[in-house]
């Protein structure tokens, strides 16, 4: 079986970007690269497959493994063909149509969603759904409101930096972040909620450190100087905040609306195709 692969490649290819020049359109869309059985393969199946600028070199290497990998291909269809029974070919028949027949009725589905589903999303609706569902948003992970800042012992100021972190003015954080290119890493927004596995990633602290709650700690290592400040702990099984649940509403709420658009949908066409008596049922 090999030898009669590289016989129909020796025959057929010719080891050449030119091979692709043609000379009229009607001889591009007719000449024959290979043939396995009674399958053909064109030069037009090859030309698709090579990137516009491509060397000698390359595209024959590439043409041959395109070729060979199709041999192979027909060859193992044909077998596969031969040596199945007409109950599985039906089955396959059977399981093909179906599935052509999924990817059309969904294909349609997605454009007429597209097309007509409202993405409006107001905050109002967003609240209503919260407040119906909460027990739905208990938490499965630690969330913390946390600032933190890592920065290297040497540096000279290092007694203001702690003392501006430390306070809560307005002004001394926006000192803080003036100086910002001299830290290691930092975070000072603390009215947003963290998942601790993620601060925990950036500061030495163990998570049972950071639930506490402390106001205010620092730790050293060999990489510098870290600071913290939790203002607010949840715990698992705690209702998770909305403003931490509030993207997954807005999927919640547009998933379900997509639903009830198909229902009307189908709702419409059977209605329109009874009326019209194209669907009877006797």
């Amino acid at each position: 079986m090999k030898k009669t692969i590289l016989l129909f490649l020796s025959i057929f290819l010719l080891i050449s970007c030119d091979y692709f020049s043609v000379k009229d359109k009607e001889e591009k869309t007719s000449e024959i690269v290979a043939i396995v059985n009674t399958e053909k393969l064109f030069k037009d199946d090859i030309k698709q497959i090579l990137p516009k600028e491509i060397s000698k070199e390359d595209s024959t290497v590439l043409v041959r493994s395109f070729i060979n990998d199709w041999a192979i291909k027909q060859l193992l269809l044909r077998k596969a063909e031969n040596n199945s029974s007409l109950e599985e070919l039906n089955e396959i028949d059977k399981l093909v149509k179906n599935y052509r027949e999924s990817l059309l009725i969904n294909n349609y589905k997605e454009m007429l969603i597209k097309q007509q589903l409202d993405t409006l999303i107001n905050q109002q609706e967003i609240d209503t759904f919260y407040s119906k569902n909460k027990e739905n948003f208990k938490l499965n992970e630690e969330l913390i409101k946390i600032k933190f800042l890592h920065f290297d012992t040497n540096v000279i100021n290092k007694k203001e930096l702690i003392k501006l972190f430390k306070s809560d003015d307005i002004e001394d954080l926006e000192a803080l972040e003036k100086q910002q290119l001299s830290f290691k890493n930092f975070q000072f927004n603390d009215s947003v909620w963290s998942r601790v596995d993620n601060v925990l990633l950036k500061v030495p602290f163990s998570k049972e450190e950071l639930l506490k709650k402390i106001q205010f700690t620092q730790k050293q290592d060999s990489l510098g100087l870290y600071l913290t400040s939790v203002k607010d702990v949840l715990l698992r099984n705690d209702i998770a905040p909305l403003s931490y649940v509030e993207p997954t509403i807005k999927q919640m709420i547009l998933h379900k609306r997509k639903i009830q658009l198909i229902r009307d949908i189908e709702k419409i066409l059977v209605q329109d195709a009874t009326k019209n008596n194209n669907f009877k049922v006797y």
